[in-house]
């Protein structure tokens, strides 16, 4: 049988940080309280130690179970993942046994391509939110997964706000909105040689093991030595 690497939130709980990550265990707390938490779960601190014994390779039946959660999760929030109406999005965020604020990495609106984009512009009813929700996905995986510096976004958004004579984000209209996505991935496009992956399932993917690879960034190895937090939490 497979290790359990992965648990509904409604399945732990305050007990178990060095298992969930404070963040994980807490929410998993809170769910057992009653309070209204969405849908979730955790993915273990042994599944990231296990990810970094294997030199960079996801466990294996991680992403089995995940894809098992994310169904339960899709019940429990009455949408689907990657569907084209209403579609479910996702934050991929770090946790671990002791605080480690802004040292590990988080990506939100996961699960966006040219499909779910038009799924959240309908179900909103507000193309302009679609966009913007959009650009900041297509930001944060392209900095934390991609490796390409959240500067080279931010240029972009800033030549579109001095072309356009503005200088808020929010006045910043729908159909400039999505230019600057479309900017955006063009960028990608250029600084990977590869489009941006559309897949939500390859997102997520990617994601985690991208997490998973913040445990190590140099930030969170400077914080934890200063801190004096063990290296082998995950």
């Amino acid at each position: 049988m497979s290790k359990k690497w992965v648990y509904l939130f409604e399945e732990g709980d305050a007990s178990m940080k060095y298992v969930l990550g404070g963040k994980g265990a807490n929410l998993a707390e809170m769910s057992k309280m009653g309070l209204p938490v969405p849908g979730g779960f955790t993915i273990t601190t042994d599944a990231c130690n296990e990810y970094n014994r294997l030199g960079g390779k996801l466990p294996e039946g991680l992403m089995d179970q995940v894809r098992e959660a994310m169904t339960h999760v899709e019940k429990t929030m009455s949408r689907n993942f990657g569907a084209v109406v209403d579609p479910l999005l996702v934050s991929v965020r770090s946790g671990a046994a002791f605080s480690m604020p802004g040292m590990m990495d988080t990506i939100l609106n996961l699960g966006l391509n040219r499909q779910t984009l038009l799924g959240l512009a309908d179900a909103t009813n507000n193309p302009r939110f679609a966009y913007d929700a959009n650009r900041r996905f297509i930001m944060m995986f392209g900095d934390v997964v991609l490796d390409i510096p959240k500067s080279r976004f931010e240029k972009v958004l800033a030549q579109h706000k001095q072309r356009l004579g503005v200088k808020l984000d929010t006045q910043v209209g729908s159909a400039a909105m999505q230019e600057v996505c479309n900017d955006y991935l063009a960028l990608v496009l250029k600084e990977t040689g590869q489009g941006f992956p559309g897949d939500p399932w390859k997102q997520l993917e990617m994601a985690i093991e991208a997490v998973f690879k913040s445990w190590n960034n140099e930030r969170a190895k400077i914080y934890r030595k200063r801190e004096e937090i063990p290296d082998d939490l995950g």
